[in-house]
């Protein structure tokens, strides 16, 4: 079953996948606290709001804010859903440089946190089954929207 990307039910199996690898991944040495404000999301009030927070040595996403975070993100829905589901470092680095992803706080260790990530068969499991548990946009409607003209 798909879910929309960091609604309620998504965050739930989110967890429970990473819970499920738990004692089998690396852990992670970079303590970085960073609250998420996602904006035009498709339900609710349009805004969501979540951490992620590395200083246990996990990854730990939740919906909320953290009091103390080092960074604060702020994007819309479809870019957020491409750099934390699809994990494409590219439209990351594009969505920045195009103001689509700003960012208050430090930088650097944000930047730190891209290289410092460990990575195992069990991290990249981890990534799949997120994926496969994140509804996808409706391709008819973007087959539906495409300028008729082009191949």
């Amino acid at each position: 079953m798909a879910y929309p990307f960091l609604s309620d039910e998504w965050m739930s199996e989110a967890r429970a996948i990473r819970e499920k690898y738990a004692d089998q991944v690396p852990e992670v040495v970079a303590e970085l606290r960073i609250n998420q404000v996602v904006q035009e999301v498709p339900f609710g009030d349009g805004e969501v709001r979540s951490y992620l927070d590395t200083t246990s040595g996990a990854v730990v996403m939740e919906l909320g804010e953290l009091a103390e975070a080092d960074v604060t993100v702020t994007t819309d829905y479809d870019t957020a859903r491409a750099i934390f589901v699809d994990q494409d470092p590219a439209v990351a680095m594009q969505a920045f440089m195009s103001g689509k992803v700003k960012v208050q706080g430090d930088l650097t260790k944000l930047m730190a946190m891209q290289t410092s990530l460990p990575s195992n068969e069990f991290t990249e499991q981890i990534a799949q089954e997120i994926k496969d548990i994140t509804e996808r946009p409706d391709t008819d409607d973007a087959a539906e929207s495409r300028d008729p003209d082009l191949p």
